[in-house]
């Protein structure tokens, strides 16, 4: 098989939306870990989110956290050659803004548009709006470098866009909230990082699939060879027009399975 970079969302994408749970995509992920590919997690979860899932797929793999505000690879992966800051158990490429500053925006804004942070909220708000256990909502509150939230008139992102666009922010849309993010991140950045770095580090350009449910995975879709679309959990389709685009039969981690079952027979086959 040729080298392949699978490149995933998590929440509405590898997990459910109403229970977060993976268990349908286990045929595949098995099929992936058998194979030594790897599975790239792309997300709006923070590090530690991600740490704590990682450990329940049983995978140690490269990821990107709060929608392409940093890349974290594992110190000496596949004994890679990574141009990078080194913390801890990480070698860490970051794009994104400060939480700090992040927050000083919000603290700016939040009275004139009516919007509440997960730094405004307490963790038994997060767990009501989320679904989230309790312990994954804590984790969900501890972030580096951007925070979601909601607002009381959606009519008031536009307005809402021009004076962040000013600051050096943007905003995002995910699955459950809208996102402030640094201006110079997004999901598709963080993977043109992880795919050059596989590119320098195996001699040849991988073949990269990536999967996404929401507005905030249309870069990361654009960035892959391979771009897989999961529909929403009311079966509708985010409104994206890429080449090429594979529409998932299925919401959530039935669809991933599926989707990538078929992508990895057609790649055995010589068909990718």
């Amino acid at each position: 098989m040729a080298n392949v970079v699978i490149f995933t969302d998590l929440d509405g994408t590898l997990l459910n939306h109403e229970d977060y749970s993976f268990k349908d995509a286990i045929p595949s992920l098995e099929r992936i870990k058998k194979k030594g590919i790897p599975l790239v997690i792309v997300t709006s979860k923070t590090k530690k989110e991600v740490e704590l899932i990682q450990k329940e797929l049983g995978i140690e793999e490269p990821f990107i956290v709060e929608n392409g505000a940093a890349v974290f690879f594992p110190k000496g992966y596949r004994g890679f050659n990574i141009r990078c800051d080194q913390e801890n158990r990480y070698c860490i490429i970051k794009l994104g803004r400060d939480y700090r500053e992040i927050r000083d925006f919000i603290e700016k804004i939040k009275d004139k548009f009516k919007i509440k942070g997960f730094g405004d909220m307490t963790v038994e708000e997060i767990v009501r709006l989320t679904d989230l256990p309790y312990d994954r909502a804590e984790l969900a509150k501890e972030r580096d470098f951007t925070e979601p939230f909601i607002i009381e008139d959606e009519k008031d992102i536009k307005d809402l866009e021009e004076i962040a666009e000013k600051e050096g922010f943007k905003i995002t849309k995910g699955g459950r909230f809208y996102h402030l993010i640094g201006k110079g991140q997004d999901k598709g950045r963080a993977v043109q990082i992880v795919k050059k770095v596989f590119e320098e580090n195996y001699g040849e350009v991988p073949l990269t699939v990536g999967l996404g449910d929401s507005r905030n995975d249309i870069p990361m879709l654009r960035e892959v060879d391979i771009p897989i679309l999961i529909p929403h959990i009311n079966k509708k389709y985010e409104s994206v027009n890429l080449p090429g685009i594979i529409k998932a039969e299925y919401p959530g981690s039935k669809g991933w399975n599926e989707s990538i079952w078929r992508i990895l027979n057609e790649i055995e086959r010589g068909c990718c």
